[in-house]
């Protein structure tokens, strides 16, 4: 494993990568845990971290050496209006594969709860298997804990991100109407919502190509079979109850008509995020006739990321052969 005798902190306050680096896991100062002082080693051996934490650095790192890899998404004075936009921006993560030029880009959200951005387990190391397999991506940090409807912000928040994307087509060499989204948990349910009618079409922007939500929550009918929102929680989530929302846009798999085709992954051993979220998406996307590939796997957990050293190993590769294969 790459930098495993190197601790987070001594990784983390690496001066190239300042600017992304208080984002590692974003509401959390690392600096003030435990962590700070761990090797990669022990953070593997002691802490429930899955992922190669340190090939994501060495993938941040590459990025940061290129010079032209961390844009901000909001100005100084709308970050003034509003505090939770500070630190919302794109990482450009290249591949060295000539022919990702050609491919679609990987668009890469991280899960976190709508509290965090894990992009230290689910963003860069992620990022790095597929710029491994031929694609160029691209992190989100995105809104979170704002107080106030906070899902209409973040899909702000991927316009934002996008169109930035296709204003530097050129200079980023990807293909402007080629793109894949990829999201963890919270961030996947968020690539899903962006297939609704307040996604990509409320925005004038391209459809995916293609959807990879990874044991993602898909159906707050489904949600509420466990547990009841606190009034004030749905609000700050959705600008309506839970109820409300269960009955909108926001229940992803009665609304799923502007599906690409999907990849679904998820775990039966999911104890935070139950598998029943990505089987109900993949029969609602098959009841449409939208090409679907759901992969459940016997153990793993919720958080398993890159896959690495667990039966979810490669997920990554499966499922861009699988969208490679309807493109054959």
């Amino acid at each position: 494993m790459a930098f495993e005798q190197n601790t987070l902190g001594e990784l983390l306050s690496n001066p190239k990568i300042k600017q992304i680096a208080k984002d590692a896991i974003r509401n959390r100062d690392l600096s003030q845990e435990d962590l700070w002082n761990k090797t990669l080693r022990q953070i593997k051996d002691e802490y429930i971290f899955f992922g190669e934490i340190g090939n994501g650095f060495r993938c941040l790192y590459r990025a940061a050496d290129s010079g032209d890899w961390y844009y901000p998404l909001y100005s100084e004075a709308e970050c003034d209006e509003d505090e939770a936009r500070r630190g919302v921006n794109i990482i450009r993560l290249s591949s060295e594969d000539p022919k990702a030029d050609e491919r679609p880009f990987i668009f890469l959200m991280p899960g976190g709860g709508f509290m965090n951005v894990w992009s230290l387990t689910e963003g860069w190391p992620v990022a790095d298997q597929f710029n491994r397999l031929g694609y160029h991506v691209f992190v989100l940090t995105y809104q979170v804990d704002t107080g106030d409807n906070l899902m209409k912000k973040n899909m702000e928040d991927f316009a934002r991100a996008l169109k930035l994307i296709r204003e530097k087509a050129g200079q980023f060499h990807v293909q402007v109407d080629k793109y894949i989204t990829c999201g963890f948990s919270a961030g996947g349910y968020l690539i899903c919502l962006w297939n609704t009618k307040m996604g990509y079409p409320a925005f004038g922007l391209p459809k995916p190509q293609a959807c990879f939500p990874v044991y993602a929550e898909t159906s707050i009918k489904e949600t509420m079979l466990v547990w009841q929102a606190d009034p004030e929680d749905a609000m700050d989530l959705y600008g309506c109850t839970q109820a409300e929302a269960a009955e909108s846009e926001y229940e992803i798999p009665e609304h799923a008509e502007g599906f690409p085709p999907s990849a679904i992954f998820a775990t039966a051993t999911d104890d935070l995020v139950n598998p029943n979220h990505s089987r109900k998406l993949a029969k609602a996307l098959e009841e449409l006739s939208i090409p679907c590939r759901l992969e459940i796997g016997p153990e793993g957990g919720h958080g398993f990321a890159d896959g690495t050293g667990m039966c979810m190993e490669g997920w990554t590769e499966r499922a861009a052969r699988w969208v490679q294969s309807m493109n054959n």
